[in-house]
């Protein structure tokens, strides 16, 4: 059973509550002030409090505001005297589960631990499915290379955190994709995503997509319009191409990051961002800062969290897995029957360096899906430029990067080998020092896998 935390500055409080609740099945830590309840807190598995309001030091209500940000499935009930019920409905407003009154009733004061204790349950059983859907999208950040496993495993490491992140990496290799991630695994999950990019709206409407205006701020402001920090409430504005952004708004941006206050254009409300920040640029941020294009100080708020998602050509071994999954989905988005990708399209597209990245495979891959004459995209569905070697890496060779696991490897050796050898496989056999059947055993195998 999750703990108790009894909160209280009386002992004789403490004891009587820790008794109470001890011999109703709990287990009960109990401590004499709200500092000492955080420690609790932070070492994890308390599922409620029961805390006195009024209490040297921090207070009650100080403890819930804490508490909502350490662990925010933990449920708060406090503990106010009679006269104190004004207090007590503000801290149900600030996020308290429920409120008893002095004198204490035994009946009524473990009935509402009780009910507390379900909700509890019921947020962390939430929070368990919640996972399992975030777990899900995980599989949209297609990718096996070393390099693409350490990135999403910093990614989740700093998703449930408010650092700001600034991704970086050429154009096409999913930037947007990666914030989109991050954000669903975040703990603003349930509230939107709101993406700007600062190189495509016009200098001249920028500050407005931004922040918003109210009437009269300008010519034709009839009504007030609500800014992308205002639609982004509680949860996360993705600023895409910030570098693109002109620097007089740089600095109305930097006072939100370091503030968290920001004006509507023509108003003089200030008014509270509650929004977690994730930025992205295509270009290098320090020769960005070197060339005047963006702020030093802006760069640093932004820079909390650096994440670099790599070129396509620099995880060629992935290339045949986002191959697959492309062809997947374009299949069944346009209605072919499409079962895969044969192996020379697939060599095809592993020589071929990608400028363009994940995007540019992914939109050579629905064309071939919509114009492939079979049911399976072969090499005279792809583009003349992939089919005569364009781009190609050199000859003969195969790339891997450190950590690729074995089966990937071997899978790749196989096949490209096969290509050199026009699909002979005693030949190809031989050239790698096994037998002709152990490469049908493989083949087999990865159609299983398929």
């Amino acid at each position: 059973m999750p703990t108790l935390l009894v909160v209280d500055d009386e002992e004789p409080n403490r004891l009587a509550l820790e008794r109470i609740f001890t011999r109703e099945g709990y287990e009960v830590r109990t401590a004499a002030d709200g500092r000492a309840a955080l420690d609790h807190l932070r070492d994890g598995a308390v599922g409620v409090v029961l805390t006195d309001l009024k209490m040297p030091g921090m207070t009650g209500l100080e403890l819930l505001r804490a508490a909502r940000q350490i662990t925010p499935e933990t449920q708060v009930i406090v503990v106010t005297a009679y006269g104190s019920v004004e207090t007590a409905v503000e801290a149900m407003k600030e996020g308290a589960y429920d409120f008893v009154t002095k004198p204490l009733r035994k009946d009524a004061v473990v009935h509402s631990v009780q009910k507390a204790l379900e909700k509890y349950e019921l947020v962390r059983e939430n929070l368990r499915l919640r996972a399992q859907i975030a777990q899900v999208a995980r599989t949209e950040m297609v990718g096996q290379a070393a390099t693409m496993r350490a990135l999403l495993e910093e990614a989740g490491q700093v998703a449930p955190s408010m650092a700001n992140v600034l991704i970086t990496g050429e154009s096409g290799t999913g930037k947007g994709l990666l914030a989109r991630w991050i954000h669903d695994m975040s703990p603003r999950r349930d509230r939107r995503m709101v993406t700007v990019n600062c190189g495509a709206i016009p200098e001249a409407l920028l500050e407005s997509e931004l922040f918003g205006y109210e009437p009269g701020a300008f010519t034709g402001a009839q009504g007030r319009k609500e800014g992308r920090f205002d639609l982004a409430g509680g949860g996360t504005l993705f600023l895409d191409e910030v570098t693109e952004m002109p620097l007089i708004l740089q600095v109305k941006l930097l006072r939100v990051l370091q503030d968290g206050e920001y004006e509507r254009l023509g108003g003089t409300r200030t008014l509270k961002a509650d929004v977690r920040v994730i930025a992205a640029t295509n270009r290098d941020p320090a020769k960005a800062v070197s060339e005047g294009r963006l702020r030093e100080d802006l760069f640093y708020r932004l820079n909390v969290i650096p994440l670099t998602v790599p070129a396509l050509r620099d995880r060629r071994e992935d290339i045949a897995l986002l191959a697959r999954h492309f062809v997947a989905n374009h299949a069944a988005r346009h209605g072919r029957h499409i079962i895969g990708i044969d192996s020379d399209a697939l060599g095809a597209l592993e020589r071929h360096n990608w400028p363009g990245n994940v995007r540019e495979l992914e939109n050579t891959l629905e064309r071939a899906v919509v114009l492939a004459r079979g049911d399976t995209v072969a090499l005279v569905d792809l583009p003349a430029a992939l089919r005569g070697g364009a781009g190609a890496v050199e000859a003969g060779w195969l790339t891997f990067t450190v950590g690729t696991p074995l089966g990937q490897v071997e899978r790749r050796m196989i096949e490209a080998t096969l290509r050199q050898c026009s699909g002979d496989r005693s030949l190809a056999a031989n050239l790698l020092g096994i037998s002709a059947r152990s490469i049908y055993r493989r083949e087999a195998d990865w159609r299983g896998e398929e």
